[in-house]
């Protein structure tokens, strides 16, 4: 499937992981263990997980820790395949 085909799907996906002031860390297990069960996850990161940095950089960090690919970032929102 392409990018775009994917973003599509995602788009009516609820978020099922919520990154919060634990960090990435916190939250790889579950993201892999998602992954494993789904195709596509949309994670969120809260305001306490950002901190001074972006969502697009913290969703490039969490999808090399998972080993996933980052479909999208929207908002406060990324979605991983």
């Amino acid at each position: 499937m392409t990018d775009q085909q994917l973003r599509k799907e995602a788009h009516d996906l609820d978020v099922t992981v919520w990154v919060g002031k634990s960090g990435i860390e916190a939250v790889v297990d579950e993201l892999s263990d998602q992954l494993d069960d789904r195709k596509l996850v949309k994670a969120k990161f809260l305001r306490a997980a950002r901190g001074g940095t972006s969502t697009d950089e913290l969703a490039v960090e969490l999808a090399e820790a998972v080993g996933a690919d980052l479909i999208e970032t929207r908002g406060n929102t990324a979605v991983f395949h």
